[in-house]
């Protein structure tokens, strides 16, 4: 399973879980896992309010990209300036 990774606001929405294992082959596949999981998360996957990476690669429109069963994945909040 993919070891995915949630930093920030999406831990905090997560209740607290920064660490999940999920057996997702896609992007668009692990968010709707993850939004089952944790509803209060959801409104925020449907949002282009967050960047992904796959094993160290940053991505921008990820939605079939690939996972595989030993990939890393963060979800990392978007960053807003003032």
């Amino acid at each position: 399973m993919a070891s995915v990774i949630l930093s920030g606001s999406l831990q905090q929405l997560a209740g607290g879980d920064a660490h999940v294992e999920l057996d997702a082959r896609n992007v668009k596949q692990l968010l709707r896992m993850l939004s089952e999981r944790y509803p209060e998360l959801a409104p925020h996957l449907e949002q282009d309010s967050f960047a992904i990476a796959i094993d160290g690669e940053i991505f921008q429109d990820v939605w079939f990209a690939p996972i595989e069963p030993d990939s890393e994945v963060h979800l990392i909040p978007a960053i807003r300036g003032g």
